[in-house]
């Protein structure tokens, strides 16, 4: 249990790579995520158009009628 063996040793140098390596790869993946949780925040906050709903007296009803020949049949 003492002993390190070499895949405790890769495993190690691969964490530091991500950690300290070239080109910020750990900022850029947190920075990806902020902006994803911000748009997702912002799609949350954003309303319906109020212009956009419109009220029961502007309906229009689109059902159509019964025909009468049929139903006294």
């Amino acid at each position: 249990m003492g002993s390190i063996g070499p895949w405790q040793v890769l495993l190690v140098v691969v964490v530091a790579l991500l950690v300290f390596g070239g080109r910020g790869r750990i900022s850029s993946i947190m920075g990806d995520m902020a902006r994803g949780i911000r748009s997702f925040r912002s799609g949350l906050k954003e309303e319906d158009d109020p212009k956009s709903v419109s009220s029961d007296e502007e309906m229009v009803n689109v059902t159509p009628k019964k025909d009468e020949a049929k139903s006294s049949s």
